[in-house]
């Protein structure tokens, strides 16, 4: 049941919840548990993943306090249906939740791990954008599960940073009128609120920041005042000219030039980054609310992004893309309660955001259901050198369909696949070796020793799809397009 030993009384609680008995989620102390998503934040954003000059203090030291994950990426790179994988464990051709194909079903929702923890006697509470809707069946409007939360100050859509345009955020609004610290309040009054409590919390936020439209709050206008800098080794278009036709097809190409990473990038990046930094200090109203509160030590925080950023790496803009920018994002762990919390711990280990449901419930004490695709993180805050799994599906079904690609991703390489052709575009494969390659900057796959081994795995991605994909909102049958032309 995923309970770790040095918690016996969590044992009994979920003993207890499954033959339908209430407890008092106090007496079997179970943690807390705060997870925090940014939108649209890479790891070439922190100072703790080696980004010179940029500022985030409450970030770096969370990172320092728990544990860095090095090699954690989003399986499908795009806020609804990220943030639908997220809450369910699911990859995306199991829940049926993206733009361009429908909401998530009640179904699916009812597995989620809001609902679970709120069952099992967590008090829960979610602000920001929530990022998707649930609907009763397929092809059917759906709505915020607002009443599936104790506390709420979520929004449809994609939210506003003006506090007073999100209407369950309003009373934050004279105080703070920008919605990422206004977010920060909101976690500290909850924290504060169900400290006194006689039950464990789940607290989740999801910021907008740093997603566009660009507006960073004007409190920090300083911040980054006439700093210059530093690119990344992969920046520009000439470093993305082994990059398949099919992926600069979309919007992610055209952006490189459109919103001025080519002509402007010190301007862009400072706005960008000033965003995060508002994140920041929100990390810090929260982590100084526990401690005040006196449930610092009983608190588990997740802190991570819903997609990563290209930020003009190989000439591309935004997301999307399995490549690493748009896929791989910023993962930190913090559990005060592990012996191995304070040591600057970091973990290579291939990790998902599929991943992070079935964390949060076994952190809980909860069984995994068994439709669930992710692992529990938690082994590897135990054992940081632990495999957790060989592979991880990247899928992209956004956007035109010439852009569409599924990807498998293992620890050391990564095998895109392009299905898409017409008269000027055949099929194309793309292996990186990122042990070797991490920037991506050769494409080895008529080369590498281990093509086949990757083909192999890729194919079965395909026959994962073929087998769990929803009859709805479009999946069935796209495993048929992406299956390998030889």
């Amino acid at each position: 049941m995923n309970c770790s030993l040095r918690s016996i009384p969590c044992l009994v609680a979920t003993f207890l919840i499954l033959i339908g008995v209430v407890v008092s989620a106090r007496a079997d102390e179970r943690p807390n548990i705060i997870f925090l998503m940014a939108d649209d934040q890479c790891t070439y954003s922190m100072g703790c993943y080696g980004t010179p000059r940029v500022k985030t203090p409450n970030m770096d030291l969370l990172a320092q306090d728990g544990m860095i994950f090095d090699r954690h990426y989003v399986s499908t790179a795009i806020c609804m249906a990220s943030r639908a994988n997220v809450m369910t464990g699911m990859y995306e051709y199991k829940n049926g939740c993206n733009f361009m194909h429908g909401p998530l079903l009640k179904q699916h929702w009812a597995k989620s791990y809001p609902v679970l923890l709120r069952k099992s006697g967590y008090v829960t509470g979610f602000a920001g954008k929530f990022g998707f809707e649930v609907a009763e069946k397929p092809r059917k409007k759906g709505q915020l599960p607002e009443n599936d939360f104790d506390w709420w100050g979520g929004g449809p859509g994609q939210t506003h940073y003006e506090t007073g345009k999100n209407k369950s955020m309003q009373k934050y609004a004279k105080k703070f009128p920008h919605a990422t610290r206004a977010y920060g309040a909101f976690g500290a009054d909850f924290v504060k609120t169900y400290a006194k409590q006689d039950k464990p919390f789940c607290l989740s936020i999801s910021f907008k920041a740093p997603h566009r439209p660009v507006s960073p709050d004007p409190r920090f206008d300083k911040i980054y005042e006439g700093v210059q800098f530093v690119k990344p080794k992969n920046f520009g278009r000439e470093y993305g000219k082994h990059f398949s036709p099919q992926s600069k097809q979309g919007r992610q190409f055209e952006r490189f030039h459109s919103w001025g990473y080519s002509s402007d990038y010190d301007s862009v990046m400072a706005q960008y980054y000033q965003q995060i930094y508002a994140i920041d200090v929100a990390v810090g109203m929260i982590r100084k609310a526990l401690k005040e509160s006196g449930t610092e030590q009983n608190t588990v925080i997740i802190y991570t992004s819903d997609n990563g950023f290209f930020c003009g790496s190989h000439g591309y803009g935004s997301k999307v893309l399995p490549y690493e920018e748009g896929s791989r994002v910023p993962l930190i762990i913090y559990d005060p309660r592990h012996a191995k919390s304070g040591q600057r711990i970091r973990c290579g280990e291939l990790t998902g955001n599929i991943d992070f449901a079935p964390t949060i419930l076994a952190l809980a004490g909860l069984p995994i259901p068994k439709n669930m695709d992710g692992k529990n993180l938690m082994q590897l805050y135990d054992e940081p050198d632990k495999t957790l799994r060989n592979s991880l599906n990247l899928v992209n079904v956004w956007g035109p369909k010439s852009t569409f690609s599924l990807s498998v991703v293992t620890r050391d390489l990564k095998y895109i696949y392009w299905p898409f052709e017409d008269e000027k575009m055949k099929p194309r494969e793309e292996l990186y070796d990122l042990k070797q390659d991490p920037m991506e900057l050769s494409n080895v796959a008529s080369i590498h020793q281990r093509s086949d081994d990757m083909r192999k795995l890729y194919h079965k991605a395909v026959e994962h799809w073929k087998s769990s994909a929803v009859p709805y909102h479009g999946y069935a049958g796209l495993d048929s397009f992406f299956a390998r032309k030889k």
